[in-house]
């Protein structure tokens, strides 16, 4: 499933990594694209929406949708 989300705070490609990683770690099959210019993150997972968001934010990201 496709999921979409803004975040803020990405400013480099660690920045970009660290998201990736997150992501990852709760789904080993995720794949993840990222546009740190519009500050969006797009994620093809089955882990749910909520998920996701929180492996983010535990980064030190924010997601605000």
């Amino acid at each position: 499933m496709s999921q979409q989300f803004t975040v803020t705070g990405m400013t480099c490609g660690h920045c970009e990594a660290a998201v990736t990683r997150a992501i990852k770690q709760i789904d080993g099959g995720a794949e993840v694209k990222i546009d740190r210019a519009a500050n969006l993150v797009e994620v093809q997972s089955t882990q749910p929406r909520e998920a996701i968001a929180a492996a983010i934010q535990e980064e030190g990201y924010t997601v605000e949708a």
